[in-house]
């Protein structure tokens, strides 16, 4: 069995980023959130871009998802979406590199198919993880040679728009359906939850905001505070 399978089996992967326009931006904050999520027990880490990913490693020994996100003009694809971001990651050193695994054209026009062919000529050994959103793209990503196939872009594509998360439905058919270790991810927000989707028989999970967002986990609770029925003076 591969070691990285091992090692991730039924581990809670800790998702640290933060966009630049976000209050929690920088290496120096995105590594002690790693490292909070390390004490606290997570299995694996997965880290946006470079400079968050090398300042983790320093503090870490977990497997890493590493992933760039990169906007070009002419396509919807921004997670890991050319070669150029694929090399940036392979020379960081992550165990794994998740990319964008729809069925969306990347820049320059480019099929999933035809971009990760050469992906994987290019680099042979390295471990790629498939984001994806149907089970139409995880079919397609074991038939391609991912690694692994994750569940993180449902809902969050023209197509899924508005589907209930996490999308536990798709969890267990990726599980019943395909031979690839499926990676949760979307929309897990409690333990109860990240329950949920273990017991689909998923390989491990991934929770991001509700663990590492302060402005999303206050913004949840604002909401359910907002919604309180009780009259009752404080």
């Amino acid at each position: 069995m591969d070691d990285m399978i091992v090692r991730l089996s039924k581990q809670l992967i800790v998702s640290c980023q933060a966009l630049e326009d976000e209050p929690m931006h920088g290496s120096q904050i995105m590594a002690k959130m790693a490292t909070a999520a390390c004490l606290g027990g997570a299995g694996g880490i997965r880290a946006n871009t470079v400079e968050d990913i090398r300042a983790i490693q320093q503090v870490t020994d977990v497997p890493i998802i590493g992933i760039i996100k990169k906007i070009y003009p002419d396509s919807d694809v921004y997670i890991t979406p050319t070669m150029k971001e694929v090399d940036a990651l392979v020379d960081a050193g992550v165990e794994i590199i998740a990319m964008d695994a729809t069925k969306r054209l990347r820049p320059g026009g480019v099929r999933l198919e035809d971009f990760f062919a050469q992906v994987r000529k290019r680099h042979p050994k390295q471990h790629f993880m498939a984001d994806t959103a149907r089970f139409e793209e995880g079919l397609l990503a074991q038939q391609l040679g991912f690694d692994f196939v994750g569940t993180t872009l449902s809902g969050y594509t023209p197509e899924t728009k508005g589907r209930k998360l996490p999308d536990i439905d798709l969890m267990r058919r990726y599980v019943q359906e395909l031979s690839v270790p499926i990676i949760a991810e979307g929309g897990i927000t409690s333990p109860q939850q990240l329950q949920e989707v273990v017991n689909t028989g998923v390989l491990a999970a991934v929770v991001g905001s509700a663990i590492t967002r302060p402005l999303f986990i206050t913004q949840m609770y604002v909401e359910a505070l907002s919604q309180c029925t009780s009259n009752a003076e404080v």
